[in-house]
């Protein structure tokens, strides 16, 4: 619920802090500027100048849902809630707040924030993303997540120094704006896919491939705003698809905006009926340096 991180969030345009205002029905901030609440449960805090895209569709969110509901990706997801988890206990060392504060940006459904905050013990969660319906899911995913519609590549609504732990889950990175938010000690814990990601499936469905260079460009991002701390860790495991399976993984992934739903059924038809398919994954975990060098958005 919003009024379980109020604290955490900020007005989009400048930063002020936020309050509730006529039972949480709207949020304004110090310097005026007003958010309404969605009867959903969610807010949009997009600043005056609005969204450049629309991000994921209902279509793409329930396929997501469909398909993750699965446990297709339950590897992925145990990874990414044990690196939370130690990421919140480190930050938590130097800070001994006893509410830890977790982000995800480009949260989806909230599948893994959920999954996060049931293993920390207190935490609140702020689930971020463009997309307005994976606002109405995230808004009911979890009783201590706050849902909101934001740019990543904009300044987050998001206080300064206000996070333990950021995760990003195959979303896109704003490294400035993560360095921003997190305490002194906190980390941003980043699940890319890896060379070799559904390569099964790339062929015969036309999907689009992970590009050789990611992880290279995760670090180049990174580069004198965040370190990387501790190692890497590759995730690898078999999955046992059926085809409706198969499909919702294609709908629920960048591919969907390339490949119409006749032709994803005409490619599908070509597909025995149960396949097993590769799903790889890296988890990078990075910190603020002992002295900053990042800049603070204005």
């Amino acid at each position: 619920m919003l009024a379980e991180v109020i604290d955490v969030l900020a007005d989009p345009n400048d930063g002020t802090p936020l309050h509730g205002d006529n039972d949480f029905r709207r949020l304004v901030s110090e310097s005026g500027h007003s958010f309404d609440v969605a009867k959903q449960g969610y807010v949009s805090l997009l600043a005056g100048a609005g969204r450049k895209h629309d991000g994921d569709s209902a279509g793409m969110i329930q396929a997501r849902e469909t398909f993750l509901a699965g446990g297709h990706f339950a590897p992925f997801v145990e990874a990414v809630t044990e690196a939370m988890v130690a990421a919140t206990e480190s930050s938590l060392e130097s800070s001994q707040d006893s509410a830890p504060v977790i982000i995800e940006s480009g949260a989806g459904t909230g599948y893994y924030l959920s999954h996060s905050l049931d293993s920390i013990s207190g935490a609140r969660g702020v689930g971020l993303d463009i997309s307005t319906p994976a606002a109405k899911q995230l808004a009911k995913c979890h009783p201590r997540v706050g849902a909101v519609v934001a740019d990543v590549w904009r300044r987050l609504p998001l206080a300064n120094d206000c996070a333990d732990a950021l995760s990003v889950v195959f979303a896109p990175r704003n490294m400035p704006e993560f360095a921003r938010v997190l305490k002194p000690a906190g980390q941003v814990v980043v699940l890319t896919p890896d060379t070799g990601h559904l390569d099964e499936l790339r062929k015969p469905l036309g999907i689009v491939s992970v590009e050789e260079d990611k992880i290279a460009r995760l670090y180049q991002q990174a580069h004198g705003i965040l370190e990387p701390i501790g190692s890497p860790r590759t995730i690898e495991f078999a999955m046992r698809l059926e085809k409706a399976s198969i499909a919702a993984q294609v709908k629920m992934s960048p591919s969907a905006r390339h490949i119409s739903a006749e032709e994803l059924e005409h490619r599908l038809a070509g597909l025995p009926e149960t396949m097993t398919v590769t799903a790889r994954g890296r988890i990078d975990c990075f910190t603020k340096p002992t002295a900053p060098n990042y800049a603070t958005s204005r």
